[in-house]
């Protein structure tokens, strides 16, 4: 890795210069001009890895659970149904390196030239910014999904960091909240945070593939969180409650129970443990269960290479991005629909089990 000197992360007010650039391109959205994305700005690109198809495996499900999908998110009914059958090779785009000159980071917006890109919601619609005057070289790692999103943030981001601590000093412009602080520590992570910056250089990637590279950062991860030492246990159940957007499975608390008391499963609610909790509890798992969403990244992300995912799915918010997690990792993935809506569904206990036993 390159040694760096990081500058403040919090510049003085004094220091700070005016820029109509946001100005500028909010007019031109009026006049039904749709900027670039700020990739298309870069002086200079290259492959950090090549692409390659992984296999999407069959997912481990009871019959009939596919026809119980009404809805779906992040994707049509189709492509999650696709997801959830398998049986055939997705080809994953290479891993890419960008360098930008003169970038513009404010209210969670990026710009080079007449590019942008949108890390975060914007907070205000002025057309003049303040922003620094120092100008610095950086390496940004953070997305638009991981700032959304936990999961993202944890599946996705952190092995973009491994990337971007290669090349240069790590940026983002998002704060750390929740259980990022530990995750940081745990990892090694050191960024420098800005709400706006200038940069004279800016590297980024395009790391949104599930490419072998990727797969081989995130067994990395796996390593020096849980530092390879795990006791094996059954299973453990990750509770979400009304957590996040609303997947509220309303016997949540029952079928963890059951789990618990019939096949020695524990059980967890992530939001309030310690990462040490989670990191020794779902590093020794060989079944990471709970309802669908960010919470279960917990688990994914330390679980052993021979472990599978449980997933409980609301049927008319059907997801299939923790799928392509475990297909990258060649794990296996079962699933469960319930029935109700996404505000208030259940799934029967004998289902649960008989899915578990499914081979």
């Amino acid at each position: 890795m390159h040694s760096f000197e990081a500058p403040p992360e919090t510049p003085p007010r004094w220091s700070r210069r005016p820029t109509w650039r946001p100005g500028v391109n909010g007019l031109h959205r009026l006049l039904g001009k749709r900027p670039p994305d700020i990739l298309t700005a870069a002086v200079d690109r290259w492959q950090i890895a090549p692409g390659n198809v992984v296999e999407v495996r069959p997912a481990k499900k009871l019959g009939g659970q596919l026809y119980r999908i009404r809805g779906a998110e992040f994707g049509g009914v189709a492509e999650v149904v696709r997801d959830f059958i398998g049986g055939f090779g997705a080809m994953q785009p290479p891993t890419m390196g960008y360098r930008l000159k003169n970038v513009l980071l404010t209210d969670g917006v990026l710009y080079a030239g007449d590019a942008v890109r949108h890390l975060q919601r914007r907070s205000a619609r002025l057309p003049v910014h303040l922003v620094p005057h120092d100008l610095l070289d950086a390496v940004l790692y953070e997305s638009w999904l991981g700032n959304r999103w936990f999961g993202n943030w944890l599946s996705d981001d952190c092995l973009t960091h491994d990337l971007a601590a290669y090349c240069g000093q790590p940026f983002t412009a998002r704060a750390a909240s929740g259980h990022m602080t530990a995750y940081e520590r745990a990892l090694g992570m050191h960024p420098l945070r800005r709400a706006s910056a200038r940069f004279a250089e800016l590297i980024l990637f395009d790391d949104q593939s599930h490419n072998d590279h990727k797969r081989q950062r995130a067994d990395l991860l796996r390593l020096r969180l849980t530092g390879g030492r795990i006791d094996r246990h059954p299973g453990i159940f990750l509770l979400r409650g009304r957590s996040g957007a609303p997947r509220v499975l309303a016997n949540e608390q029952a079928i963890a129970e059951r789990l618990a008391v019939k096949r020695g499963f524990t059980i967890l609610d992530p939001s309030t443990a310690s990462l040490e909790e989670i990191v020794r509890l779902c590093g020794g798992a060989s079944v990471v269960a709970g309802v669908e969403g960010s919470h279960l990244v917990h688990g994914l992300a330390v679980m052993p290479p021979d472990a599978r995912a449980f997933v409980i799915q609301p049927p008319d918010r059907a997801v299939s991005a923790l799928k392509r997690l475990t297909d990258r990792q060649g794990q296996d993935y079962s699933m469960l629909v319930g029935v109700g809506t996404h505000e208030a569904f259940i799934v029967d206990g004998d289902e649960v089990e008989r899915t578990l036993d499914l081979a």
